[in-house]
């Protein structure tokens, strides 16, 4: 009566590329926010678009992209993409005065 499917010699395994993509995009979203803030808020839209065009590499299979455009990838993506990561964050509060245009933009709410 029950139609239950077993297979065997499969192992059930999680290797975190799904953990890693779902972070992968939550930071994504965050620099994806701050760029948007900095180009609407503030007194330099281009660093703000700058920000939005590095938060793509945490949104898109970069590597693959490039292996089939150009024809070779980036060696070790995930630190590139924590090196890229701490210079957003660093640019954006330090730099970009980010508390500041938060406030901007709450205020002009």
């Amino acid at each position: 009566m029950h139609d239950k499917k077993e297979y065997q010699g499969e192992v059930a395994r999680n290797d975190g590329a799904t953990a890693l993509t779902i972070i992968s995009w939550l930071f994504g979203i965050l620099f994806f926010a701050i760029g948007f803030v900095n180009t609407f808020w503030g007194n330099d839209p281009g660093f703000g678009v700058f920000i939005i065009l590095l938060s793509l590499i945490y949104f898109f299979p970069v590597n693959t992209i490039l292996q089939r455009l150009l024809g070779f990838s980036i060696p070790k993506i995930g630190l590139v993409k924590i090196l890229l990561g701490m210079f957003i964050i660093w640019a954006a509060m330090g730099v970009g005065e980010l508390f500041d245009k938060i406030e901007l933009m709450l205020n002009s709410f």
